[in-house]
Protein backbone atom coordinates (compact mmCIF):
# COMPACT_ATOMS: atom_id res chain seq x y z
CA UNK A 1 0.00 0.00 0.00
CA UNK A 2 1.57 3.44 -1.10
CA UNK A 3 1.51 6.06 2.02
CA UNK A 4 0.98 9.70 0.76
CA UNK A 5 3.44 11.87 1.95
CA UNK A 6 2.63 16.19 2.26
CA UNK A 7 3.66 18.62 -0.42
CA UNK A 8 6.40 20.71 0.65
CA UNK A 9 4.41 23.75 0.97
CA UNK A 10 1.99 22.35 3.50
CA UNK A 11 4.80 20.78 5.39
CA UNK A 12 6.43 23.94 5.22
CA UNK A 13 3.20 26.05 6.26
CA UNK A 14 2.55 23.90 9.63
CA UNK A 15 6.38 24.55 10.63
CA UNK A 16 5.91 27.98 10.29
CA UNK A 17 2.79 28.30 11.99
CA UNK A 18 4.04 25.84 14.94
CA UNK A 19 7.36 27.94 15.16
CA UNK A 20 4.94 31.15 16.45
CA UNK A 21 4.88 29.71 19.49
CA UNK A 22 8.57 29.04 19.69
CA UNK A 23 12.04 30.08 17.50
CA UNK A 24 13.54 26.54 19.50
CA UNK A 25 10.93 24.66 18.35
CA UNK A 26 11.36 26.68 14.46
CA UNK A 27 15.09 25.07 14.42
CA UNK A 28 14.18 21.33 15.70
CA UNK A 29 11.30 21.51 13.40
CA UNK A 30 13.24 22.40 10.60
CA UNK A 31 16.32 20.46 11.48
CA UNK A 32 13.85 17.00 11.73
CA UNK A 33 12.26 17.95 8.22
CA UNK A 34 15.80 18.14 6.73
CA UNK A 35 16.71 15.23 8.04
CA UNK A 36 13.69 13.28 6.93
CA UNK A 37 14.37 14.60 3.57
CA UNK A 38 17.74 13.13 3.84
CA UNK A 39 16.85 10.06 4.95
CA UNK A 40 14.01 9.60 2.30
CA UNK A 41 16.66 10.67 -0.34
CA UNK A 42 18.83 7.51 0.87
CA UNK A 43 15.88 5.26 0.53
CA UNK A 44 16.90 1.83 -0.87
CA UNK A 45 20.63 1.77 0.19
CA UNK A 46 23.00 1.78 3.15
CA UNK A 47 26.73 2.59 3.40
CA UNK A 48 28.82 2.22 6.10
CA UNK A 49 32.83 2.25 6.28
CA UNK A 50 35.88 0.91 8.71
CA UNK A 51 37.61 4.36 10.31
CA UNK A 52 40.85 5.31 7.95
CA UNK A 53 43.01 3.98 10.61
CA UNK A 54 42.07 0.64 10.52
CA UNK A 55 43.68 0.80 6.57
CA UNK A 56 47.10 -0.38 8.23
CA UNK A 57 45.55 -3.77 8.77
CA UNK A 58 44.87 -4.62 5.40
CA UNK A 59 47.83 -2.81 3.66
CA UNK A 60 49.67 -5.27 1.24
CA UNK A 61 52.53 -6.24 3.73
CA UNK A 62 50.13 -6.48 6.80
CA UNK A 63 47.80 -9.39 4.40
CA UNK A 64 51.27 -11.47 4.16
CA UNK A 65 52.33 -11.41 7.42
CA UNK A 66 52.33 -15.20 9.06
CA UNK A 67 50.08 -15.76 12.48
CA UNK A 68 51.30 -18.96 14.28
CA UNK A 69 49.50 -18.49 17.43
CA UNK A 70 46.03 -17.55 18.77
CA UNK A 71 47.50 -14.97 21.17
CA UNK A 72 49.53 -13.59 18.28
CA UNK A 73 46.23 -13.49 16.38
CA UNK A 74 44.08 -12.00 18.58
CA UNK A 75 46.15 -9.43 19.56
CA UNK A 76 45.36 -7.94 16.38
CA UNK A 77 41.41 -8.06 17.76
CA UNK A 78 42.39 -6.52 20.97
CA UNK A 79 44.51 -3.75 19.34
CA UNK A 80 41.75 -2.98 16.71
CA UNK A 81 39.13 -2.83 20.09
CA UNK A 82 41.78 -0.27 21.89
CA UNK A 83 42.27 1.48 18.69
CA UNK A 84 39.02 1.96 18.11
CA UNK A 85 38.27 4.17 21.72
CA UNK A 86 41.50 6.16 20.98
CA UNK A 87 40.57 7.34 17.97
CA UNK A 88 36.51 7.75 19.27
CA UNK A 89 35.34 6.16 16.17
CA UNK A 90 32.94 3.34 17.72
CA UNK A 91 32.68 0.89 20.59
CA UNK A 92 35.45 -1.06 22.14
CA UNK A 93 35.16 -4.18 20.06
CA UNK A 94 37.96 -5.50 17.54
CA UNK A 95 37.48 -8.90 15.19
CA UNK A 96 39.76 -10.05 12.55
CA UNK A 97 39.01 -12.96 10.11
CA UNK A 98 42.01 -14.96 8.89
CA UNK A 99 42.48 -18.21 7.35
CA UNK A 100 44.07 -21.06 8.29
CA UNK A 101 46.57 -22.27 5.65
CA UNK A 102 47.88 -25.98 4.80
CA UNK A 103 50.74 -25.83 6.88
CA UNK A 104 48.90 -24.12 9.81
CA UNK A 105 49.62 -20.83 10.06
CA UNK A 106 47.21 -17.84 9.31
CA UNK A 107 46.68 -14.80 7.55
CA UNK A 108 44.64 -11.73 7.95
CA UNK A 109 41.49 -12.08 5.42
CA UNK A 110 39.60 -8.71 7.06
CA UNK A 111 39.44 -7.06 10.13
CA UNK A 112 35.92 -5.00 11.94
CA UNK A 113 35.25 -2.74 14.12
CA UNK A 114 32.24 -1.67 16.26
CA UNK A 115 30.54 1.57 13.92
CA UNK A 116 27.63 1.75 15.63
CA UNK A 117 27.65 5.26 16.99
CA UNK A 118 29.54 6.97 14.69
CA UNK A 119 27.44 5.19 11.33
CA UNK A 120 23.88 5.41 13.40
CA UNK A 121 23.76 1.39 12.52
CA UNK A 122 23.12 -1.41 15.23
CA UNK A 123 24.10 -3.51 13.31
CA UNK A 124 27.68 -2.77 12.70
CA UNK A 125 29.20 -4.54 15.30
CA UNK A 126 32.85 -5.63 15.21
CA UNK A 127 32.14 -9.55 13.85
CA UNK A 128 29.17 -8.54 11.92
CA UNK A 129 31.72 -6.02 10.07
CA UNK A 130 33.93 -8.44 9.71
CA UNK A 131 32.72 -10.73 8.07
CA UNK A 132 30.89 -8.42 5.82
CA UNK A 133 34.23 -7.52 4.54
CA UNK A 134 35.67 -11.26 4.65
CA UNK A 135 32.45 -12.52 2.41
CA UNK A 136 32.31 -9.23 0.10
CA UNK A 137 36.35 -9.75 -0.87
CA UNK A 138 36.08 -13.16 -1.08
CA UNK A 139 32.58 -13.40 -3.42
CA UNK A 140 31.38 -15.88 -1.12
CA UNK A 141 27.64 -15.59 0.81
CA UNK A 142 29.14 -18.68 3.21
CA UNK A 143 33.18 -18.69 3.99
CA UNK A 144 32.61 -22.92 3.69
CA UNK A 145 31.04 -22.72 0.42
CA UNK A 146 34.57 -23.55 -1.10
CA UNK A 147 35.74 -25.55 1.43
CA UNK A 148 37.68 -22.80 2.97
CA UNK A 149 39.00 -22.79 6.42
CA UNK A 150 38.55 -19.57 8.23
CA UNK A 151 38.26 -18.34 11.48
CA UNK A 152 37.13 -15.29 13.70
CA UNK A 153 38.67 -13.62 16.80
CA UNK A 154 37.08 -11.24 18.60
CA UNK A 155 37.90 -9.31 21.56
CA UNK A 156 34.79 -10.19 23.22
CA UNK A 157 32.17 -12.99 23.63
CA UNK A 158 29.72 -12.04 20.93
CA UNK A 159 26.41 -10.76 21.59
CA UNK A 160 23.26 -12.77 20.44
CA UNK A 161 23.41 -11.38 16.96
CA UNK A 162 26.87 -11.47 16.49
CA UNK A 163 26.45 -15.11 17.83
CA UNK A 164 23.50 -16.20 15.17
CA UNK A 165 25.85 -13.84 12.43
CA UNK A 166 28.46 -16.37 13.47
CA UNK A 167 26.58 -19.68 12.65
CA UNK A 168 25.61 -18.35 9.23
CA UNK A 169 28.89 -16.77 8.33
CA UNK A 170 30.32 -19.99 7.63
CA UNK A 171 33.30 -20.14 9.89
CA UNK A 172 35.30 -22.73 11.41
CA UNK A 173 35.99 -21.70 14.65
CA UNK A 174 35.72 -18.71 17.11
CA UNK A 175 37.72 -17.66 19.26
CA UNK A 176 37.04 -15.24 22.16
CA UNK A 177 38.98 -12.29 24.42
CA UNK A 178 36.48 -10.79 26.95
CA UNK A 179 33.43 -12.74 28.48
CA UNK A 180 30.20 -11.94 28.22
CA UNK A 181 30.12 -10.48 31.93
CA UNK A 182 33.34 -8.23 30.87
CA UNK A 183 30.83 -6.27 28.78
CA UNK A 184 27.71 -6.55 31.10
CA UNK A 185 29.65 -4.99 33.99
CA UNK A 186 29.79 -1.91 31.89
CA UNK A 187 26.25 -1.69 31.29
CA UNK A 188 25.68 -3.53 27.86
CA UNK A 189 23.13 -5.86 27.49
CA UNK A 190 24.39 -9.03 25.56
CA UNK A 191 20.89 -10.35 24.76
CA UNK A 192 20.00 -14.30 25.31
CA UNK A 193 23.57 -15.60 25.00
CA UNK A 194 23.72 -19.19 26.71
CA UNK A 195 25.93 -21.87 27.49
CA UNK A 196 23.70 -23.79 24.89
CA UNK A 197 24.13 -21.02 22.55
CA UNK A 198 28.04 -22.71 22.11
CA UNK A 199 26.49 -26.12 22.32
CA UNK A 200 24.58 -25.67 19.11
CA UNK A 201 27.86 -23.74 17.48
CA UNK A 202 30.11 -27.02 18.44
CA UNK A 203 27.47 -29.27 17.05
CA UNK A 204 27.09 -27.14 13.68
CA UNK A 205 31.35 -27.92 13.32
CA UNK A 206 32.14 -24.01 14.68
CA UNK A 207 34.46 -24.93 17.16
CA UNK A 208 34.88 -22.48 20.32
CA UNK A 209 37.94 -21.21 22.34
CA UNK A 210 37.59 -18.74 24.79
CA UNK A 211 39.35 -16.27 27.32
CA UNK A 212 42.52 -15.90 25.18
CA UNK A 213 43.78 -12.74 25.86
CA UNK A 214 41.01 -12.25 28.76
CA UNK A 215 42.71 -9.59 30.47
CA UNK A 216 44.07 -7.30 27.80
CA UNK A 217 40.58 -7.31 26.39
CA UNK A 218 38.78 -6.82 29.61
CA UNK A 219 40.92 -3.53 30.30
CA UNK A 220 39.58 -1.49 26.92
CA UNK A 221 36.24 -2.55 27.91
CA UNK A 222 36.58 -1.32 31.61
CA UNK A 223 37.94 1.84 30.44
CA UNK A 224 35.72 2.80 27.77
CA UNK A 225 32.82 2.38 30.48
CA UNK A 226 34.39 5.19 32.14
CA UNK A 227 34.31 7.47 28.67
CA UNK A 228 32.75 5.95 26.19
CA UNK A 229 28.19 5.31 25.00
CA UNK A 230 26.90 2.24 26.07
CA UNK A 231 24.33 2.47 23.32
CA UNK A 232 21.89 0.01 24.41
CA UNK A 233 21.69 0.22 27.94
Amino acid sequence: MMLSTPSNAAANSAVTAFAALSGVVLAASTLYLNRSAMKRSRSGSVSWDLPEWAAEYTTSEALKRVYRTDEEMMKVAVDLSRRNVEENTGGPFGSVIFERLADGTARIVSVGCNRVVPMNNSGLHGETVAIQIAQAQLGLYSLRAEGGNFELFTSCEPCCMCLGATLWSGVNRIVCAAAKGDASAIGFDEGPVFDESYDHLERAGVKVERNVLREAAAEVLSNYGKIGVIYNA
